[in-house]
């Protein structure tokens, strides 16, 4: 008897690779873009509050500015302004984000969310015990909450600049996490570094989120009367002693970004059709009401409000805080501080580990499952990425020290985590990228189809 031949080796197995929406592309090209001008303005104020202008630094954003109508009026410092009012649109897209993703994005599908939403919690949870470890009995006991979140920004652009080949799926990946950290950072923000509530204010923002509820339950889909309420709703959030950019997350959250119905799609080219026959102004102003009311409200706002967040509101942000002196003879006593060293260390390792260590232990016990062909080697370089905790690192610190020499300590740790973080997963994700790729062998080919719109129903999708 003669032995058989071999059998002929069959195709490489491939994994199915899920196609990443349109939107959320632009939302990682805007947050690339917005990472590279955050960096800039970061080192424009650093510069600038260590050189011999110093002075003129603090007195720019320590000057007031106000708005007064009949002897009443909101007056606050620039710094106050950028913080408080500007970074609401910041939270705003946030939340708008974050009812996305829970409406009609990664968050909806509980396999493909687990491991992200899992590495997120062991990305707050973890940070918070390795900072209460270093500096719990300090005076800087308070900013336990600064190394908790990832800078979604600085994030996705270190993958744009340094990451490996065809990174879309570990982009999808980190901002699944992003949004679920966000989620977390904002509800600590809200619950324990909140002082001096007015229950009266209070009440009033209730009623403003309830006619935000109400609003959305009856269907509007003119932004228009969700402006004006969330406009009054930062106004009385802000009356009330809560930090007023939470506002902004509850108005993200509440504006509809639900599918959109058959009959207001199919509306559209009816409309159209009549403009063609009748070109009047009459007939253009219902067609363009049409497209307007074909897409959810949550998207329309976004696509308005996300470049004026990451090209102005961060980058802003970034100058108004990032502001440190590194000439200072007191320097090496901030390096070696309680605070400084509790924020790198638990930025750099405890976001490792945290992230690294429940992702892994979501995949290892099947509850989820990494998309497409992430790998446990991409998985740890992401999960480095993530102690980058710039812009919301910034901002607890704010929340969380009076003391201006406990600010200066957070701040050069935020800045020292934030680069080693980037560097080292920079190099990670470069070193095992080559070795496991995350493209497929014709992933540089044309698509075979148009990706869908995620906010349009199965059966209104253009064929």
């Amino acid at each position: 008897m003669t032995d058989a031949p071999p059998p002929r080796p069959g195709p490489p197995l491939r994994l199915a690779r899920r196609p990443v929406a349109p939107q959320m592309l632009r939302f990682l090209r805007t947050e690339a873009g917005s990472a590279v001008l955050l960096l800039a303005a970061a080192v424009v104020a650093v510069v600038w509050a260590s050189s011999p202008w110093a002075g003129a630094y603090r007195t720019l954003w320590e000057t007031p500015a106000g708005v007064t109508v009949g002897g009443r009026g909101l007056t606050m410092d620039l710094q106050a302004w950028v913080d408080e009012a500007l970074m609401a649109v910041f939270f705003c897209v946030i939340g708008l984000e974050i009812n996305r993703e829970l409406t009609t994005g990664e968050l909806r599908n509980r396999r493909t969310a687990a491991v992200p939403a899992l590495g997120a919690l062991g990305g707050l949870v973890v940070p918070a015990l390795v900072f209460l470890a270093i500096a719990g009995r300090s005076d800087g006991a308070n900013g336990w909450g600064i190394p908790m979140s990832t800078d979604t920004a600085f994030v996705v652009g270190v993958l744009a600049l340094f990451g490996p080949r065809c990174p879309d799926q570990l982009r999808l990946f980190l901002l699944t996490l992003a949004v679920v950290d966000d989620i977390g950072a904002i509800a600590v923000m809200a619950v324990f570094y909140t002082d001096h509530v007015s229950l009266p204010w209070l009440a009033v923002s209730a009623a403003l989120v309830a006619v935000l509820v109400g609003l959305r339950v009856l269907g509007e889909w003119r932004l228009t009367p969700y402006v004006l309420t969330g406009l009054a709703l930062w106004g009385a959030v802000h009356a009330s002693g809560v930090h007023a950019t939470l506002a902004g997350v509850v108005f993200g959250l509440l504006v509809p970004a639900g599918l959109a119905r058959r009959e207001d799609v199919e509306r559209v080219p009816h409309y159209a059709r009549s403009l063609s026959r009748d070109a009047t102004a009459e007939s253009e102003h219902l067609t363009e009401l049409a497209a307007r009311a074909a897409v959810p409200a949550a998207e329309r706002l976004q696509r308005v409000l996300h470049p004026w967040s990451a090209y102005v509101v961060v980058p802003l942000f970034g100058l108004a805080n990032a502001g440190i002196d590194l000439t200072g003879g007191s320097l090496g006593e901030v390096a070696s501080s309680p605070v400084t060293v509790g924020v790198v260390v638990a930025l750099v390792a405890g976001k490792t580990v945290g992230v690294f260590g429940a992702s892994a232990l979501a995949l290892l016990s099947g509850v989820g499952e990494l998309p497409g062909r992430v790998r446990y080697t991409h998985l740890l370089g992401g999960s480095l990425l993530t102690g980058i905790g710039f812009t919301i690192s910034l901002f607890i610190t704010g929340l969380a020290f009076d003391d201006p020499a406990l600010v200066e300590q957070a701040k050069v740790g935020v800045l020292t985590a934030s680069v080693l973080a980037a560097v080292l997963g920079s190099v990670t994700l470069r070193f095992f990228g080559e070795r496991s790729p995350l493209c497929t062998p014709d992933d540089d080919g044309p698509p075979a189809a148009l990706p869908p719109r995620p906010w349009v129903a199965p059966e209104a999708q253009p064929r």
